[in-house]
């Protein structure tokens, strides 16, 4: 397959952290999404609690990213991605084997701060690594990502035929076997000490206004991102009667990336600036929810098979659509990220990158939520043109930066493994 060959071109290092992130997706896909039904149904909590343990893991995640990305920085990025993994195994081990509100909280917060070491970590290794393939290494991360939130479902569901503690353990084992894997295999990288402190690392990078715009102008590319886990299921639910109907949405993106990933970042990295690309995929992201807004309004039962195939098939448009909008745009935008300051400050270039676009999109998804609600009075069709405008607005975002010049015209050379 020529996802394989392109993958074993690159540096040991890269192709490990590749196959990590399958593995991340999977564990954490394979649990989260049944964490609710399994704390309100099997544990008997009110929704007001598991609105808790749920905020709680989420918030030390996204809180906590600039956390992980200054420690990726200043201790090397490896030592934290391992400790990652070993937190969302312990993290992970609690939900399985404890059924107490105060066990559940610590379980989140352990699974959440794990997120928040080893996301900005692994980016940071993965761009360093990657040298002026950054580009690539980028699409191929999203293959494998992609791929994992396909795995992780299907497998959880097939696990939850026995119980939600099983799904747990298994979860819990995948990260306990990246961890291994990580120890024992990925290469360690000398960091060297720098003046200053943490304090004026995040001082500098939070000084840096073309950054911080950047990554707000990306509210929309995070924002309908999330409708994948949202809108789109929903939307196919709605408009078919079928509930299994939403996980042709991710069938629909694991089939595409896999395919096409790799071509399309190939195609564009020659033609044109980052910033171009960048806002023509948020325009194919923002004309994605077009089509189903189309049939939006449909509910019930399809009337045969041929309405039911008539019914799907704008909303997996429109999935689709999503799909190679994000394809385009997102390698390219984690390539830029380090262009913006000092390759020294990689690890926090990424963490504050996630802080603020994750503040951004959960302004985001509030508003996709209120539409959803005021859609249901008569206007199913007013969510799906919210995220349009949302993609709209961040793509002339991206190219009102671009026009001023606050972009970086080319990616800046990571430190290299010889550096």
């Amino acid at each position: 397959m020529k996802i394989w060959h392109e993958m074993r071109r690159f540096p040991l290092a890269v192709r490990l952290l590749l196959v990590n992130q399958l593995g991340v997706n999977t564990g954490f896909y394979l649990l989260i999404p049944y964490l609710a039904t399994h704390l309100s149904q099997n544990l008997g909590m009110s929704a007001a609690v598991v609105g808790i343990v749920l905020g709680v893991r989420n918030l030390s995640q996204q809180g906590l990213f600039l956390i992980g990305g200054s420690a990726s920085d200043r201790l090397g990025a490896r030592g934290v991605i391992i400790a990652g993994c070993a937190l969302r195994t312990a993290g992970f081990a609690l939900f399985a084997l404890g059924d107490g509100l105060t066990v559940l909280l610590a379980a989140s917060v352990l699974s959440g701060l794990a997120g928040a070491l080893f996301n900005p970590a692994v980016r940071a290794y993965l761009a360093q690594e990657a040298g002026e393939r950054k580009a690539e290494a980028f699409a191929l991360f999203n293959v494998f990502a992609t791929t994992g939130a396909l795995i992780g479902p299907l497998l959880g569901s097939a696990l939850l035929l026995v119980d939600f503690r099983t799904s747990a353990l298994t979860a819990a084992g995948i990260f306990a076997v990246l961890t291994v894997a990580q120890a024992v295999v990925l290469p360690a990288r000398k960091v060297e000490p720098r003046e200053g402190g943490v304090l004026a690392d995040w001082r500098e990078v939070l000084g840096n206004r073309a950054f911080l715009a950047f990554a707000l102008a990306m509210v929309g590319m995070f924002t309908l991102q999330n409708q994948l886990y949202l809108l789109l299921p929903d939307g196919a639910r709605r408009t078919t009667g079928w509930d299994g109907a939403a996980g042709l949405v991710f069938l629909v993106g694991t089939v595409t990336n896999l395919t096409l990933q790799l071509r399309i970042t190939r195609a564009l990295k020659g033609r044109g600036s980052r910033a171009r690309w960048i806002s023509v995929g948020l325009v194919v992201m923002a004309l994605s929810f077009l089509p189903p807004a189309l049939v939006a309004g449909g509910s019930g039962a399809p009337d045969g098979t041929a309405d039911a195939v008539l019914r799907t098939l704008p909303v997996l448009l429109g999935a689709l659509l999503l799909y190679l909008g994000v394809m385009i745009a997102q390698p390219f935008v984690l390539e830029l990220i380090p262009g913006f300051g000092r390759t020294e400050l990689t690890g926090t270039y990424y963490g504050i990158f996630y802080v603020v676009s994750g503040i951004a999109a959960a302004v985001g998804n509030t508003a996709v939520g209120w539409s959803m609600d005021t859609g249901e009075h008569g206007a199913p069709w007013l969510p799906w043109a919210c995220c349009a405008l949302f993609g709209l607005a961040s793509a002339c975002g991206v190219a009102w930066l671009h026009r001023r010049n606050a972009l970086p015209t080319t990616p800046k050379p990571a430190l290299t493994a010889a550096a």
